[in-house]
This record gives structure tokens, sequence and C-alpha cells, in this order.
């Protein structure tokens, strides 16, 4: 397996340049691997989210929820240990309003109010963070999600789907953003247009993933991008969205939401989940993920399986180690024969 490079590694200093699109825990853990692999990193993360503390300091306060973007932050951290457990830390129940709240979401307020725009605030807050590469908000414009059902009903707040979905017990057809098509970031579009690797995911396909491509520019750049384009598959189904999904009904969501060819490679697991993991999460509705190669291959995208999911974790998640390793083994071996 491809091991990690040391700082002083040219090959680190002088990796590919990676985008990763995306939100969510699965972004910031894959993150958390490629950092040692490359200091030319770009996460462009959707600012949708309108639920529990993030959704709280954006309606007191008017500002972007930061809690995908903080958590990005702190996957490509290099400070002391101290401060990413300060940046970390939730105020305990009792603490009044702050019950819940991430110091990191509270830090990032601030700067964002001292700040001309979010992400001039994100990009103070990642110099206090001494990150490696960037972290940006796919736009600057508040933005909420709808989603639209296949017996037409529809909700309008992240937060709101997964209950509302379960009501309806029926799959979710499609998602836009209100207002439609805000600009992207600038800096965003620079960043697809110039990568060598763009990865899609993992997670939340209909609240993490796929919002980004909303976003005006965003699925023309990484459809006219030179560079190798890997869709993360999930390991499990999720609860509340992709109830009932395969690998290939995942991609398939992405194409009508961006158009075709937005994805050369289709990465899946194939490491077995433990029978424990898979009896609690019968409990929720959600399964490993059926990796239907022909489905996939139909819609044009290549069928890689490896193992990517986690030995040690209590969860069916993608381990660090491996999910990086993967990702630069499989670009090692693409970049070679891959004309740009």
């Amino acid at each position: 397996m491809t091991q990690p490079y040391s700082r002083n590694d040219r090959r680190w200093e002088h990796g590919p340049n990676i985008v990763a699109i995306g939100g969510g825990t699965g972004l910031s853990t894959m993150l958390r691997g490629l950092k040692g692999y490359t200091k030319n990193l770009t996460a462009i993360v959707a600012v949708t989210d309108d639920g529990g503390s993030s959704g709280m300091l954006r309606q007191e306060l008017g500002m972007l929820p930061p809690g995908d973007i903080r958590n990005c932050m702190q996957a490509l951290a290099n400070v002391e240990p101290l401060m990413e457990q300060l940046l970390a830390y939730r105020f305990p129940a009792g603490s009044g309003n702050l019950t819940g709240q991430s110091f990191g979401n509270l830090l990032l307020a601030a700067l964002n109010g001292i700040s001309g725009s979010f992400d001039e605030a994100v990009t103070k807050m990642s110099q206090v963070m001494a990150i490696t590469g960037r972290v940006l908000p796919v736009t600057n414009t508040n933005t909420e999600l709808e989603a639209i059902f296949e017996n037409g009903t529809r909700v309008v707040g992240e937060s709101k789907i997964f209950h509302f979905k379960k009501e309806q017990d029926c799959r979710i057809e499609s998602v836009r953003l209100i207002p439609p098509h805000p600009p992207a970031l600038p800096e965003t579009l620079e960043a697809i247009r110039s990568a060598d690797l763009i990865l899609l995911g993992p997670g939340s396909l209909y609240t993490s993933v796929i919002p980004n491509l909303l976003v005006d520019g965003i699925a023309d750049a990484v459809r006219s991008a030179r560079a190798l384009k890997i869709y993360i598959a999930n390991i499990m189904t999720q609860d509340g969205e992709t109830e009932g999904m395969t690998a290939g009904d995942h991609l398939s969501a992405l194409l009508r939401h961006s158009g075709p060819g937005l994805v050369d490679i289709c990465l899946c697991n194939s490491a077995p989940v433990r029978k424990s993991l898979i009896e609690r999460y019968q409990a929720e509705d959600a399964a490993p993920l059926v990796v239907d190669r022909g489905r996939i291959e139909a819609l044009g995208a290549e069928v890689l399986l490896r193992p990517l999911a986690s030995e040690t974790s209590h969860y069916a998640r993608h381990s660090i180690s491996r999910l990086a390793a993967a990702i630069m083994e499989i670009y090692g071996e693409r970049a070679e024969t891959r004309i740009f």
C-alpha cells in the first residue's frame, strides 16, 4: 500500500493538484488521509446545512453554515494538540444558548463578523489553523436546499429532508437550490480547471455532494476539466436519503443533476462490513451499498473495487489510510498513461 510522505519529501511538495468536492464527515475523513501525500489540496464544500449548531448560527447571525467548513479545516490543520482540542470543543448540556455549539464554529463566526465575506473569513481561519491546502465554500450566496420526491411532494431545508422522506416513504427524485444557480466562488472554478485529480464524495449524496453541482458553473467546470475524475461511493446506503439505492443509482442521480461526462471512475468498497455493524445499520433501514457494475459502466464510468472500509471503526465508514492510499495508487497508475 502506498505510504504517506514526510513534509520534506519533494513528492509531497510537488504532489498532484487534488480538488475534493463534497461536505460532511466523508469529505473531512478523506482530507485527513490525502494531506499526507500532497500539499496541493483544495476542498470545495457545500453550504446548505441548516441544522444543529451550524443552523443556529446561520439563523441568528445570517452567516453561511460553518460546520462542514470547520471540519475540513480541522482535518487539514497543523496545530498543537491543545489548539486542535480547543477548536473541536463543544459546550456541554446546561450551557444555555451555547449548548452543543462548537468553539471552532464560534471562531469562524467571529472572523466572519470582521471580514468582508464568508470566504475571506474562511481564509483567515485557515491561516490561524495553518492548514495544508485550501478550503473554499462553493459559493458565498445564502442558499436553501429543496428536495422533490417521486410522489411530487417537496420540502425546503436540508435538515428537514430526513424526516420528510421517512414520512413520504418514497425516493428523492431531485434536489435544487433556492435561489437557483447561485454564482460559484471564482477560486473554486479556477481550482477545478487547474486540477490533476477531481474527487466527488464520499458523503451524503443529496445533501453533501450534489448541492455543489447545482452552483452555477461547477458541473460544467468539472466536465470540461482535463483532470482524472473519481466518484467515491459510500460504504452504506443512508437512512432518510438513499435507502434501497445501488452504486449505479447514486451515479445516475449525480448525472441527472449535472449532465453526462462528469465521472471517469466509480471507486467502490470491496472489504466486507462486519456482521455486527450490518445488524446495527439494518435497524436504520441502511445496508452495504450494492455495486452494480453493469449499470455503472452503462452510465459511462469505470468501476474500481478496493478494500476501503475501516476495520476498527464502530461505524461502517471509510478508513482514512485505505481510502487515501487507494486514491493515490489509482492516480499514479492513470497519470502515467493519461493524456492531459
